[in-house]
């Protein structure tokens, strides 16, 4: 599901961005690493790159209890729902720097436009992905430094968003139950 909803999110940055200029534009949204497995700048001149730099569970709104099921005649039970918020950075390396702050605007306007999505209003969102809100995440100098640093690289002109509560749901049932054979209706007794 973490590959969904990065994917879906830069195809939509993409779409707004070509219905906004009306024209392709000098760069674009890519999923995409920070570092290549060499240590190395991986993201690409032309490109703001959206990585995931952290994953937290949302426990104000985790559910307890298994979810029941019924497929195929059977009841069966799921785990509940894990519902994440994604640390997401935005990394822009374009070929001058005037450019590199076009990109991070737009990104900024993008989610100050659209700050949430559902499979409701945006059908290209995989319904088991659930919701995503987007909110700008501040941070000090000194807390982007130590994350700059942790992900190894020197700074890129950046922006960070917490997407919450995207869902992920196993589709395997950890028990089954019996198959289902009557709804249990006995009128005589009452």
């Amino acid at each position: 599901m973490l590959d969904i909803a990065v994917a879906f999110l830069a195809d939509e940055f993409n779409a707004y961005l070509l219905r906004r200029t009306g024209s392709p534009t000098p760069f674009r949204m890519v999923p995409a690493a920070v570092l290549d497995d060499k240590g190395a700048l991986a993201i690409a001149s032309g490109t703001v790159a959206l990585s995931i730099v952290n994953i937290e569970e949302e426990r104000v709104m985790r559910q307890q209890l298994p979810s029941r099921v019924v497929s195929g005649g059977r009841e069966l039970l799921l785990q509940p729902e894990l519902k994440l918020n994604l640390t997401l950075l935005f990394a822009a390396r374009m070929v001058d720097y005037p450019t590199t702050l076009k990109a991070l605007s737009h990104v900024l306007t993008f989610f100050q436009s659209h700050p949430a999505f559902s499979a409701d209003d945006y059908p290209h969102l995989d319904p088991r992905v659930g919701k995503i809100v987007m909110e700008l995440y501040s941070v000090g100098p000194e807390t982007l430094n130590q994350l700059w640093a942790a992900v190894g690289a020197k700074y890129q002109p950046s922006v960070l968003y917490r997407a919450r509560l995207v869902t992920i749901q196993d589709q395997e049932p950890f028990q089954p139950g019996e198959p289902i054979t009557d709804i249990g209706l006995d009128l005589r007794n009452r």
